[in-house]
């Protein structure tokens, strides 16, 4: 087997698999601390941005071909998601216990993220160069369907574990914080305040 394809199953069948379920333990976590009411559904709202983030990216990468294009579109949603983390831990910390657990978890998803895009950028190592200006080949900017496609099984498989591992979880963590609000975009305790 050639490094190429050992590094894309690594890529592909232990980095995704393993940040898909630390995205899951991190909504366990969230469970746990019960965020419903304590952060409530702003701190939801955060979470499904950081998903969002992370979505287009691999979503891109599953069904394009990979250049400097979407190299950059990748750099960019990175940067944006490790923003947005740090807005979250901020916005967590003085709102519901943070405890260890998930902060080794957290480390998962800032980690995970940086490896896929290490990944897939020696996967198209040309491209990767290119888009800095240096290398042979000019920089690419064009959306092609990825050639050869990757299995349907495969992207099916993906999609599915991306339902039920984070869509499904989150969009309810976001249900509970309404429902622990009354429909306003608010902490239960800043709800609390408000009321006194």
């Amino acid at each position: 087997m050639a490094e190429a394809d050992i590094t894309r199953n690594v890529l592909m069948y232990f980095v995704l698999p393993l940040w898909l379920a630390a995205g899951f333990a991190d909504w366990l976590c969230h469970r746990a601390s019960n965020i419903a009411n304590t952060a409530g559904p702003q701190e939801s709202a955060i979470h499904l941005l950081m998903f969002a983030e992370m979505a287009v990216p691999v979503m891109a990468a599953l069904h394009f071909e990979i250049n400097a294009g979407i190299l950059y579109l990748m750099l960019f949603c990175f940067f944006a998601h490790e923003a947005t983390a740090l807005w979250d831990v901020y916005f967590a910390i003085d709102k519901r216990e943070v405890t260890p657990i998930e902060q080794h978890v957290h480390s998962y998803l800032s980690i995970l993220p940086l490896m896929s895009l290490v990944l897939v950028s020696i996967l198209n190592w040309p491209q990767f160069v290119a888009m800095w200006g240096l290398g042979t080949e000019p920089a690419r900017f064009a959306l092609s369907a990825k050639q050869p496609p990757l299995p349907w099984t495969y992207i099916l498989s993906v999609l599915s574990a991306v339902i039920v591992l984070e869509v499904i979880p989150y969009i309810e963590e976001l249900i509970r914080g309404l429902r622990a609000t009354d429909g306003k975009w608010i902490s239960p305790a800043d709800l609390a305040r408000r009321r006194k």
